[in-house]
């Protein structure tokens, strides 16, 4: 992996969400007369204040310790004052007529004052109990009580040199050294990679599938433009109990039934709604883009399915 151009990727990134921020602030504030924000004044750029309000917000949302407010709070102060220059910058350069720019904004304000709905009408699910955090432990021993780790050995390959010759060399071959001198005679570039994964990071059938594999035995996996050749090495058991898991249990089964009343909550939106498709509807199936957006969810990842089950 190439580190040398990560700082200056991770500044490209920073440099780009404060543009944005200051694109979504510039749109918000023009075309009237500026109104005098509320709260103490902590500093002014270029006319402009930025105040207490405005820091307590930000403390707020960076979930920072109050051991630690007073060092951030410098910090994020001299973030406002950066975001305040862009903000003005991007203005000056009318960022926010760009019609880019404002349908960006109107998105993101769609998708606020959907939250914000869902969040007054659906409000705070209950707690799960202590019974449904040992019913979910126990139902999910491969999560926990029975979980193993597998170390697997890899060689990563580009997909398109999977043909008929590689595929017959590892049918063959006893080990994935044999597989490398194959692609080292073949002039084919690989690399070498070893990583263990639980069963609490695999879905069950496929953790079965590999716990039914014997030590050794190789098998392929396609991932787009590379493949992977893999090998268990060892299996090793890692089990987790109750106690230490009953936590991200507990918030597991938390979002599971936030997800749940706000589903449910769209669904009645949609039912008494009018909708009409003017153009190509959406293919059987494809799930609706307007409830997703209106539950500011996207699809989500066979780990956070999982939720509690992602313990290392």
């Amino acid at each position: 992996m190439d580190t040398a151009g990560q700082p200056q990727a991770r500044a490209a990134r920073w440099t780009t969400a404060l543009v944005t921020l200051a694109m979504v602030a510039g749109v918000a504030g023009c075309g009237g007369s500026k109104e005098k924000k509320p709260g103490q004044s902590l500093a002014s750029v270029n006319g402009e204040e930025i105040t207490a309000l405005q820091l307590n917000e930000e403390l707020q949302r960076s979930g920072i310790s109050a051991a630690q407010q007073e060092q951030a709070s410098k910090q994020l102060l001299e973030s406002l004052i950066d975001r305040q220059l862009l903000d003005s910058e991007a203005v000056k350069e009318k960022l926010d007529r760009d019609p880019k720019v404002v349908q960006a904004v109107e998105r993101a304000k769609a998708l606020i004052l959907a939250q914000a709905y869902l969040q007054k009408h659906v409000g705070a699910v209950a707690r799960p109990t202590r019974a449904e955090v040992e019913e979910y432990f126990r139902q999910n021993p491969g999560f926990f009580s029975n979980r193993k780790v597998l170390d697997m050995r890899e060689l990563v390959i580009s997909s398109s040199d999977m043909d008929a010759g590689l595929k017959g060399a590892m049918d063959a071959a006893k080990s994935l050294d044999e597989v490398a001198a194959y692609l080292d005679a073949h002039k084919l570039k690989f690399a070498r990679t070893q990583v263990s994964r639980s069963t609490s990071d695999l879905p069950p059938e496929l953790s079965a599938k590999l716990l039914a594999m014997n030590k050794g035995q190789l098998f392929i996996i396609k991932e787009g433009e590379r493949s992977l050749l893999i090998s268990i090495a060892d299996v090793k058991d890692a089990p987790v109990a109750l106690e230490a898991a009953a936590g991200q249990i507990e918030q597991f089964l938390m979002n599971k039934k936030s997800k749940a009343a706000s589903d449910a909550e769209v669904a009645r939106l949609r039912a008494t709604a009018k909708i009409e498709y003017l153009n190509k509807a959406p293919a059987d199936g494809a799930p609706a883009p307007a409830a997703a957006a209106a539950a500011g969810a996207s699809t989500p990842s066979a780990a956070n399915e999982r939720g509690a089950a992602a313990l290392r």
